[in-house]
């Protein structure tokens, strides 16, 4: 088995086309056809199904697929780090995060002070499966997401299976966000069933979407209306402009402070937000820089009432 049979597998698969993979990549259809059928031998499956009509996967070639996909994006991941100048290596920070504003105010603080010359920083804002495929990968260097009685038991079981480690940044209380005249914002405090009749807001969690993966705590209460978004921005215009509400850590965003208002919620539930790194994997010092941002902001958030702190957020790894 060779990585460029794989890429031949991934094209194909993509494209639906032998003959348009062939041409795209200036190769012959026939030594494409044999690289295929050569690698189908080897493993002892069909991965196309082929027929006047054209190709497409086999139901192997559909979990096979999912196989190469991680091996041609783990060795393009070791070439990209670690080819040509080895001294640009240690300058490389990737972080994944649930969609906390926080993460993202410490990135940048991060990126302004670090970014003087080779560099690369990537920040995700992405699904909680994603989070923690991102650094059980390698991917990412650290992923940032929450914990809480409801998937607590179910993420830490999936975070022992990945290899991951997770420690304590802060742990806050659940708050309703609602625009400022929304008849919520009248009550001062928010039991669960004032919120039965209202719109509830959630973040997107694809295709791998359970409660377990949930970004907002209370997952499980039933609600007829559910409003799905997939970006911070869009979930703040519907918080403005719209009757929903979304359950958060009652940590605003500076976008949120106008037009939205942050309402405590009566509940035993605790969020604890943190961030997970893997297990065979130390720290590098930017990393810990970031960590280190990450825990000035909780420090300095405006509206301490929020949190309930946690200690030892930053450990030597």
């Amino acid at each position: 088995m060779r990585l460029q049979q794989l890429r031949y597998v991934i094209a194909v698969a993509e494209a639906g086309s032998i003959n348009a993979v062939a041409h795209a990549l200036f190769v012959s259809q026939s030594s494409l056809s044999v690289a295929i059928k050569e690698l189908e031998a080897e493993m002892g499956i069909s991965i196309f199904n082929r027929s006047s009509r054209g190709i497409s996967l086999t139901s192997e070639g559909v979990e096979f697929l999912s196989y190469a996909r991680q091996v041609v994006e783990q060795a393009d991941l070791l070439q990209s780090r670690y080819a040509g100048d080895r001294t640009s290596a240690s300058r490389r920070l990737s972080v994944s995060s649930q969609h906390y504003a926080f993460a993202v105010n410490a990135f940048i603080d991060f990126v302004s002070e670090h970014d003087d010359g080779s560099c690369e920083f990537t920040l995700r804002e992405t699904r909680t499966a994603d989070v923690i495929e991102d650094v059980r990968g390698f991917r990412s260097d650290l992923g940032i997401l929450y914990l809480g009685s409801s998937n607590e038991r179910a993420l830490q079981r999936r975070f022992d299976e990945a290899g991951l480690t997770f420690t304590s940044l802060f742990k806050a209380r659940p708050h309703v966000f609602v625009h400022e005249g929304h008849p919520l914002a009248r009550l001062g405090t928010v039991r669960v069933k004032d919120l039965a009749r209202w719109p509830r807001y959630t973040f997107e969690q694809g295709p791998q979407s359970s409660l377990f993966y949930s970004e907002e705590p209370l997952s499980t209460l039933p609600h007829e209306r559910r409003i799905v978004a997939s970006d911070r921005a869009t979930m703040t215009s519907l918080l403005r402009d719209y009757e929903g509400f979304l359950v958060s850590t009652g940590v605003r965003s500076d976008e949120m402070y106008s037009g939205i208002v942050s309402l405590p919620l009566e509940t035993d539930e605790v969020m604890n937000v943190g961030y997970v790194v893997h297990s065979e994997r130390r720290l590098s010092e930017l990393a810990r820089t970031y960590i280190k941002k990450l825990n000035a902001l909780i420090v300095g958030f405006d509206d301490q009432s929020v949190l309930v702190p946690s200690k030892g957020a930053l450990r030597d790894r």
